[in-house]
């Protein structure tokens, strides 16, 4: 991949642009794709998943639609419901909570065993849902969660979305991905430096 391709990569994540898919040359709205999702693109409860980072260097919108957008093309090449599969995929994130506030909280659920309830429950509040798109949603975390999928397109499911959270941290300009991991550190030494600093007050 070229160093320019990885810049257009990054400036789209940043800017939250849904209309490129992360790895892909496509434009989503050229792609035989795009009227099968249309919809639920237009929908106010989707478009707010752009304002959730996720996966540290994208959004939740930009994840989702890479995962409908893989899970479609997969399920496509292996004869399985490929529509089902690209409307699951786009909703298979809709929760509307920070992801790291829940999980520095205490909950009575892991994250990785709510979120997909609570994207279900949102995505029937909204839209018809049929059988299969319900196992992809809310199983798409198996096997870390252990509810077993049960139909193919919830196995691809689980699969692309894993995929895809490797290619969203790859894929965007090195340099930000350094910039982040230097914040961290910075981070990091200044929590060490007001621990040392506490102790020595407490010494003296």
């Amino acid at each position: 991949m070229t160093n320019a391709r990885k810049a257009e990569i990054a400036r789209l994540i940043e800017s939250g642009d849904w209309i490129h898919v992360a790895g892909s040359r496509k434009t989503i709205k050229e792609h035989e794709y795009y009227p099968i999702v249309a919809d639920l693109l237009d929908l106010n409860e989707v478009q707010a998943l752009k304002d959730f980072r996720h996966h540290i260097v994208t959004n939740r919108l930009q994840h989702s639609l890479n995962v409908s957008y893989y899970n479609y093309r997969l399920c496509r090449l292996l004869r399985l419901d490929a529509e089902s599969a690209a409307r699951a995929g786009l909703l298979h994130d809709l929760y509307d909570y920070d992801t790291k506030r829940y999980t520095s909280g205490v909950h009575g659920l892991r994250h990785s065993a709510y979120h997909p309830m609570v994207a279900l429950e949102r995505a029937e509040s909204i839209v018809p849902i049929n059988d299969r798109e319900r196992d992809m949603i809310v199983k798409h975390m198996w096997p870390v969660t252990p509810a077993r999928p049960k139909y193919a397109e919830t196995y691809v499911l689980t699969f692309v979305d894993k995929y895809c959270a490797v290619i969203e941290f790859l894929l965007p300009q090195p340099r930000r991905l350094h910039s982040w991991i230097k914040k961290r550190r910075s981070e990091r030494k200044e929590k060490r430096r007001e621990k040392a600093m506490m102790r020595s007050l407490n010494i003296s």
